[in-house]
C-alpha cells in the first residue's frame, strides 16, 4: 500500500484498509495530541518521538498513520483553523450591511483561532497543501461579499487586508506572552513615562484620552481595541470602494 500524501490525508481521499485488527490510534487523535503538545511546549519541540512518547506508542507505530512531520504539520493547520463561521447569516438586531456583519464575523473569529494556536501564523505562509478547514475560510469570506461589486481579484485582497490585521495583533499578544507579561510591560512603560513623558508629549496625550469609547466593548486577549478598529477601518474603505462601484 502506497504513502498517503498530506493531501490525501487533509482531504480523506486515501483509504484505509477495512481488513485487519482494529487501529490502536486514529489519525484525528493523533493531530489532538499534537496540536496540544505544540500549544503547551511550542512548534519546536515537535517531533514524531516526543509526540509518541506522550501518546504511549512507539515513533514508528505513528507511521502507519501519517508518514511523517511535514504532513502531520499540515493536518494540524486545518485542524487548528477549524471550520469557518456562517458569514451568509446576518443577525436579526444587525444594524449593519450583510456584507460588513460577514466580514467582522469572519475577522473576530479568525482572530479567536490564531490567539487559542498562534503557532499556526507562521504555517499559513509558503508552498504548501491547503486543507478543507483553510479552504472553507477563504470560501466564507468570498461569500460575504458577493453582490458587494468588487471583482474577484479585489475580493481576495480583501481577505489578505483583513487576514493581515488580525494576524499582526495576535503576534504582537503572543510576543509579549500575554496575561502577566502584558501587566509586566505595562508597568514598564508606565514608570518610563513617569520618567521621560515630559519628552514626549504626543505619546503622553495620547495615552491620556479615554481608550474605548461608549459602547465599544474591550477584546479578550490583550488587543484592547485595536482589533475592533482596524476592522472597522478595513470595512469603512471597502464601504467607499463599494458606494463607487454601486
Amino acid at each position: 500500500m502506497s504513502t498517503p500524501t498530506a493531501v490525501e490525508l487533509l482531504w480523506g481521499t486515501k483509504q484505509r484498509p477495512k481488513r485487519g485488527p482494529k487501529p490502536a490510534l486514529t489519525l484525528t487523535g493523533i493531530v489532538a495530541e499534537a496540536i496540544d503538545l505544540v500549544d503547551a511546549e511550542g512548534m519546536a519541540n515537535l517531533s514524531m518521538q516526543r509526540l509518541a512518547e506522550r501518546l504511549g506508542f512507539t515513533k514508528m507505530s505513528l507511521y502507519r498513520y501519517v508518514p511523517g512531520k511535514a504532513e502531520l504539520i499540515a493536518l494540524m493547520l486545518d485542524s487548528a483553523l477549524g471550520e469557518p463561521p456562517d458569514t451568509a447569516a446576518v443577525e436579526d438586531d444587525s444594524t449593519e450591511e450583510a456584507w460588513r456583519a460577514g466580514l467582522r464575523r469572519w475577522g473576530e473569529t479568525i482572530f479567536q483561532r490564531y490567539s487559542a494556536h498562534p503557532w499556526a501564523i507562521e504555517l499559513t505562509t509558503g508552498l504548501r497543501p491547503i486543507g478543507p478547514n483553510e479552504m472553507g475560510w477563504m470560501e466564507a469570506a468570498l461569500v460575504a461579499t458577493e453582490g458587494t461589486g468588487l471583482t474577484g481579484p479585489e475580493r481576495l485582497d480583501t481577505i489578505v487586508l483583513l487576514n493581515g490585521h488580525v494576524r499582526s495583533l495576535v503576534q504582537q499578544v503572543s510576543a509579549t506572552g500575554g496575561g502577566e507579561a502584558a501587566g509586566q510591560f505595562t508597568a514598564q512603560f508606565a514608570e518610563t513615562m513617569t520618567a521621560a513623558g515630559d519628552r514626549y508629549p504626543a505619546i503622553r496625550a495620547a495615552f491620556a484620552e479615554e481608550a474605548f469609547p461608549a459602547g465599544r466593548p474591550t477584546d479578550a486577549g490583550g488587543p484592547g481595541n485595536a482589533l475592533d478598529f482596524g476592522i472597522d477601518r478595513v470595512l469603512d474603505g471597502l464601504a467607499v470602494l463599494i458606494a463607487r462601484r454601486g
